[in-house]
């Protein structure tokens, strides 16, 4: 399991950035993302809001209110890895085919 995570982690495509919002603005989580070359966009507690996170953060909570249609994966029944993520790859096959039919 490791080598395999460790394989997957290390060939996954990385946008170099990530986007957080105030709960984790700490100087410790900065300077962890910042050693592993990744360019934290992080809300700064305090500051005044509209600083363009929630355009970002609509499109993934789009994303998980589409996957949530799916009952199975609304609570996670399956014990192994696995299969939950064989389950998450279907969802998403089936939401693409939906969208491409209702375009074309």
């Amino acid at each position: 399991m490791c080598a395999r995570w460790t394989t997957a982690r290390s060939t996954a495509p990385t946008s170099g950035r990530l986007f957080a919002d105030r709960g984790y603005d700490f100087d410790k989580y900065r300077r962890l993302l910042w050693k592993r070359g990744i360019k934290p966009l992080i809300a700064r507690r305090g500051a005044a809001h509209g600083f363009g996170l929630g355009r970002t953060r609509w499109v993934v909570e789009r994303a998980c209110a589409w996957l949530h249609q799916f009952k199975r994966l609304r609570i996670r029944y399956e014990r192994r890895a696995d299969l939950h993520q064989s389950l998450l790859e279907l969802a998403c096959s089936i939401i693409c085919l939906r969208r491409l039919r209702r375009s074309g």
